[in-house]
């Protein structure tokens, strides 16, 4: 099983708080009152928002962040690792393709909608079986964390749809939860990683050990 390398760790971990923070400041630099509970992202960097290029270049890094951690995934299936990087590439394009100042953008909802479900169903492409697999990559737990970003987008298209007042706030929850997980695999892969090299040097016979000695009788 091949490990991750630490500049995957380093993408990984910087993707979360990417997203969250750039939302922050973004949302701070607003000169309008931005509600994070109502308003969505999208309107953060649509045109006539406030430095909107900061959740733009934002979104962009974030990108490139999750292009960088599938490149470095090595034990993930190579399909699990083309599907994130292709969502993170639908994502950059959202970036590109921001909203007017008053109505919706085709080419910007089309984006939104593979990038959001490639990051929700990669995993089903990136397990893989047997024992030496980091818990990360196991069946379960990638369907699992399958069926968790499907409740999250659930409710945000239930938000979307029913206008309930907590947009912003279902989108910001699906975007953290699908920028934490490929950091909590990657960190499953560097625990493995570390388990086994442990016990390939615990197995080594030490010099002077109480290894076979050799017969002097007779």
């Amino acid at each position: 099983m091949r490990g991750v390398p630490w500049w995957g760790v380093v993408s990984s971990a910087a993707a979360p708080v990417l997203v969250l923070g750039g939302w922050t400041v973004a949302a701070g630099l607003q000169r309008q009152p931005f509600d994070p509970v109502s308003e969505m992202v999208s309107e953060l960097m649509a045109v006539g928002a406030t430095d909107r290029w900061v959740m733009t270049t934002v979104l962009l890094a974030v990108g490139i962040c999750y292009i960088i951690t599938g490149v470095a995934l090595r034990p993930a299936a190579s399909a699990g690792r083309a599907v994130l990087i292709a969502s993170a590439a639908a994502g950059m394009m959202v970036a590109v393709n921001p909203e007017p100042a008053a109505g919706a953008s085709v080419p910007h909802t089309i984006w939104a909608v593979l990038g959001f479900a490639g990051l929700a169903a990669w995993p089903a492409w990136a397990w893989r079986r047997g024992s030496p697999v980091p818990w990360g990559l196991r069946p379960a737990v990638c369907f699992g964390a399958i069926a968790v970003e499907l409740m999250l987008l659930a409710w945000f298209v239930a938000e979307l749809i029913a206008g309930a007042g907590q947009t912003g706030l279902a989108e910001v929850a699906v975007g953290v939860d699908q920028a934490l997980w490929p950091l909590a695999v990657v960190l499953s892969c560097r625990i493995q990683r570390g388990s086994q090299d442990r016990g390939r040097v615990s197995s080594v016979p030490q010099a002077g050990g109480s290894g076979p000695q050799p017969d002097h009788a007779g």
